[in-house]
């Protein structure tokens, strides 16, 4: 696993509620003298909307069904103790009969985006043109193109976003056939608007960054380590980006009128881009190329 994947600021959000909830219930089951179960991961799974990133847990109901109490009982008494815990980190309310919902709020948000963006500037990485290994000899050609292709163009936008002046990149820019670019640190991308909300809230925008979470809850919390799962994982991601760049500009009017929005967009193409070369050559044995 990459240090970008294990560093405290970069990891999933489905891996933040876990630990949440597994200290919370400790100490739930240890005041009500409740003999403690090891939680169930299965208890926890993120809503297929994305409109929000919105998580759903059914612990009330697992205890509920060992603690001779109703779900609602336990949610009721549950939620302030998340509230105390993780209210920067998430809204959280009680939906019957006795699910809790955990919806990510926009701020901490951002600040999850702006850690990937700088993810390669504390160790910086290969670009990916490492020797690699194919992890299996199955590898579905177009997929794997598609993958490579998006990742690709994700290097050459960030380039361009450069050269521009829509991102600063640290300089002199080292060779790009060996190490990623580093984003300058003082100068973070304006995520929210002055309202607290993210710039993106375009549909194909939201479903980028739901995919995003979504890798990376997989990448931190599953065990599966089958190369045609991470495949599979790659390109869905790289179709996702791809719905994302044919509807979503950054150059023109959009970086004339809205260059916060530009920066936005550019920004989830960093993310992106790190995510696609994580996959592409620690969970493929492919080549991450910059250029096609």
């Amino acid at each position: 696993m990459d240090y970008w994947l294990i560093t405290s600021n970069q990891q999933s959000i489905k891996q933040l509620l876990h630990a949440s909830s597994l200290e919370i219930l400790s100490d739930f089951t240890s005041a009500e003298k409740i003999q403690f179960k090891e939680l169930k991961k299965n208890h926890l799974y993120k809503d297929r909307d994305n409109k929000t990133i919105l998580y759903i847990s059914g612990v009330a109901q697992q205890l509920a069904k060992s603690h001779n109490c109703t779900a609602m009982d336990i949610a009721n008494t549950l939620v302030p103790r998340f509230l105390a815990t993780s209210g920067d980190v998430f809204m959280v309310t009680i939906v019957p009969p006795g699910w809790i919902y955990f919806e990510l709020k926009p701020t901490y948000l951002a600040s999850w985006l702006q850690s990937w963006v700088m993810g390669c500037s504390e160790q910086p990485g290969k670009m990916g043109t490492e020797n690699t290994t194919p992890k299996f000899n199955n590898h579905n050609p177009s997929q794997i193109f598609a993958i490579q292709y998006a990742y690709a163009r994700c290097c050459s936008l960030i380039l361009l976003g450069h050269r521009q002046k829509l991102i600063k990149l640290r300089e002199p820019l080292p060779d790009t056939s060996t190490t990623l670019w580093q984003p300058v640190s003082q100068e973070p991308i304006p995520w929210l608007n002055h309202e607290n909300q993210l710039w993106l809230h375009d549909s194909t925008e939201r479903d980028l960054l739901a995919e995003l979470v979504e890798v990376v809850d997989d990448l931190v919390c599953s065990e599966i380590g089958d190369a045609v799962h991470w495949q599979k994982t790659a390109w869905k991601l790289s179709q996702a980006w791809e719905k994302f760049w044919c509807q979503c500009r950054i150059w023109g009017d959009v970086k004339i009128n809205s260059p916060e929005l530009a920066q936005s967009r550019l920004g989830l193409v960093i993310v992106t881009q790190h995510l696609l070369r994580y996959l592409l050559v620690e969970k493929l044995g492919v080549a991450a190329l910059w250029e096609l």
